[in-house]
Order: structure tokens, then C-alpha cells, then sequence
């Protein structure tokens, strides 16, 4: 058992808040991602794990053992937190080998020469990196390097990892495949996995739960389907997805029984919506709204089409796998589209798009909070 739980923690710098009322439980084994902009308490949030920052107040808990609380003076220092720690700038001794690198830790462990050795060379083994035993770190290369940084964390069988923004130094090829191997490192390892990044795909692709923060508050935490389907504000919606998601600003309306929202051109029915489910609507709304529906869930046609709306193409990206339009209608509302592959539509073109209501999600004007989604 590897559960962490922080409770109601804060933690200001000269009196400028960085992480605020922070409450987050992380299961055992779980891989939990710490998501935000720069400045957001991510970081702040692991070192606090780790023990290398003090809140001002809350606790840490850790299968069930305080390992912080200010009320109770408790602190755990972190050497004996027993955690395993990665950061962005590897932290490997430069006049050390990668043998050495590594088995300092572990002689300050009291093991024997030769409990060390296999040691070692297990966890060399498994990153691949056998061969580099006795080289120096400036003669490894960036992807090398990390992987050292890996294998020095596990080599001490740590049953919590914790990982700050690790990949960032390593360019995008490297950065795809090393990816991979973090999330097989955890899986093999069964250990509960902390990692913190700004990056949405290393996010999307690495985690069991995300917890998304901005400006010290934990915005949402959820699985990344939830998490990129049906964000719960609107700057979860808009900091996860690239391209960003679509921002429609309209109001409600009731036209022959069914009710819709609207913003110039564009209406999309609000379906399942009966009269006492529009009166809350309105009453949380003012009866305004604002839109929200992903660039690959608008459909795209070259020809018209009864219902679909007529727009104007101002600019084409392709990138290989997608091809990335912007489009503007007739009301001068600006979307993004995603289409697979690539396209032969061009700018200027005219095309036809369809919003699909059954995948549009709907936000308060003024609180930015999810009052509406078709995802369950």
C-alpha cells in the first residue's frame, strides 16, 4: 500500500499564495499527473510531497502516517520518506560514473559490495543502459542521462515515485518513446506515481487521474476521458486539447416546443431538455451560455447539406496524421476544425460544418462552471 493524501494545504511566498485549501487523494498505484500553466502550485505541490518545502499549513499523509502536520508538529524529513524523486534537470554528479551515480545512495544503505553490484546492474538492465556503466554523465546524451536518473531512483525500490517535469529537456522523438517507458517503469514497478508537467499529451497519454490547477486551486480531477470530455470549468476545458477547444457565446432560446442555444447564425437543439430543466437553466444562466464542442467534433463538408452551415476557410495547417482549419461564418464567429489526414480544401474555400449537439457541453457566462453536458 502506496496512498498519499494532502489535506487542506497552503503554502504562500511572502504572502503571495502559491497552493490554496489543496485537498487531493492519490490511490495506491495510481499514476496521478499534476496539470497546470507555470506558477500554478504544481510543483510546489510535489516538493511538499517530498518534504522539501514546508506548508504553512495541512497535512501529509502517507498509508496512514502523518508524515507533515504544523498543528501537531509533526515533519518527516524527506531522506526518510523513503520516496523516490526525478527532476527536469537529472541531478546526476558530473565526476561520477553511472556505476557510482547510482550506488551512492545505496552504500549510505549499508549494503553489501556485492548486493550493489546486482543492484546496479538490474536497474541498468531494465533502462536499457548496460553498457554505459562506466561512462561519465557528459558522455551521455540527454535521453541517456534521464535514464541514469530512472534508474538510480529505482535501484532504491521506492514504493512512490515523484516526477517533475522529467521529459522537458529532451527533444519530441526522444520525448514519445520515453514516455513509453515511464508509463511501462510504473506498471512493472507497482508503484504510486506522482509526475508533474504543463504538457496536456504527456498528461493524457501517461495517467490514470489528472488533477488540473491554475493559480494554486485544484480545478478538477478525473481519468483524462473525463477530463477532456467533460471538463468542469472553463479553463479546464480551454487548457486541455489541442487545438484549443471552441468558446461560443450565446443565449437560450424556445422556438415550436424545443429549446436551443444560439449566437448569430449558429443554433444547436438542447435535446433531452423539458421545460423545468430550462427554468434551472435559466435560473443558473441568466440565459446566457457559453458553448464549448472539441475542433474533431465539428463535421466537415465540401458540399451543402440540409441544415449545416456555410463558412469561409482562412487558414489550412496540415500536420501529417490531421489537418487543422480555422473557418469564420457569415456573424464573424471564428472555429477551429481537425480533419484526419490530409485535405484539399484551401483558404478562401467555402465549406459546410455541422455542430453536434451530442457533443457540445455548456457553461455559466460569468462563473465559467459546467451546467450542461451530454457526456456521462
Amino acid at each position: 500500500m502506496s496512498w498519499i493524501e494532502l489535506k487542506n494545504i497552503k503554502k504562500t511566498y511572502s504572502g503571495a499564495p502559491a497552493v490554496r485549501e489543496l485537498n487531493l487523494k492519490i490511490e495506491d498505484k495510481q499514476f496521478v499527473t499534476l496539470l497546470g500553466p507555470s506558477g500554478c502550485g504544481k510543483t510546489t505541490t510535489l516538493r511538499i510531497i517530498a518534504g522539501l518545502e514546508e506548508p504553512d499549513s495541512g497535512e501529509v499523509i502517507v498509508d496512514g502516517k502523518i508524515f507533515f502536520s504544523r498543528e501537531k508538529g509533526i515533519f518527516v524529513p524527506p531522506e526518510k520518506r523513503r520516496l523516490g524523486l526525478i527532476f527536469q534537470s537529472y541531478a546526476l554528479w558530473p565526476h561520477m560514473t553511472v556505476r557510482k551515480n547510482i550506488s551512492l545512495a545505496l552504500e549510505q544503505m549499508h549494503l553489501s559490495k556485492e548486493e550493489i553490484d546486482n543492484i546496479v546492474h538490474e536497474v541498468l538492465e531494465k533502462v536499457q543502459l548496460s553498457e554505459y556503466i562506466d561512462r561519465y554523465p557528459s558522455e551521455l546524451s540527454g535521453g541517456q542521462q534521464q535514464r541514469v536518473a530512472v534508474a538510480r531512483m529505482i535501484a532504491a525500490k521506492p514504493s512512490i515515485f515523484l516526477m517533475d517535469e522529467p521529459l522537458s529537456n529532451l527533444d519530441a522523438m526522444l520525448r514519445v518513446d520515453m514516455r513509453a517507458e515511464l508509463k511501462k517503469l510504473h506498471h512493472d514497478s507497482g508503484a504510486t506515481t506522482v509526475y508533474v508537467t504543463h504538457d496536456q499529451v504527456e498528461a493524457l497519454t501517461l495517467s490514470d487521474k489528472i488533477a488540473v490547477m491554475n493559480n494554486g486551486v485544484l480545478k478538477q480531477i478525473g481519468t483524462p476521458e473525463e477530463i477532456y470530455k467533460r471538463p468542469e470549468d472553463l479553463f479546464v476545458a480551454r487548457f486541455v486539447g489541442s487545438p484549443r477547444i471552441n468558446s461560443i457565446e450565446g443565449s437560450l432560446a424556445k422556438k415550436d416546443g424545443r429549446f436551443f442555444f444560439e449566437r448569430e447564425e449558429i443554433r444547436t437543439a438542447l435535446s433531452e431538455i423539458d421545460d423545468s430543466d430550462m427554468s434551472r437553466l435559466e435560473k443558473l444562466s441568466e440565459g446566457k451560455l457559453i458553448a464549448t464542442i472539441r475542433p474533431e467534433d465539428i463535421g466537415v463538408s465540401k458540399t451543402a447539406k440540409p441544415g449545416w452551415l456555410e463558412v469561409v476557410v482562412t487558414s489550412v495547417l496540415p500536420a501529417g496524421s490531421e489537418t487543422i482549419l480555422t473557418v469564420i461564418t457569415k456573424g464573424n464567429v471564428e472555429l477551429s476544425l481537425k480533419m484526419n489526414g490530409f485535405t484539399d480544401i484551401k483558404r478562401n474555400d467555402r465549406i459546410w460544418i455541422n455542430i453536434d449537439p451530442g457533443k457540445t457541453n455548456y457553461y455559466n457566462e460569468k462563473t465559467g462552471k459546467l451546467i450542461l453536458s451530454y457526456f456521462k
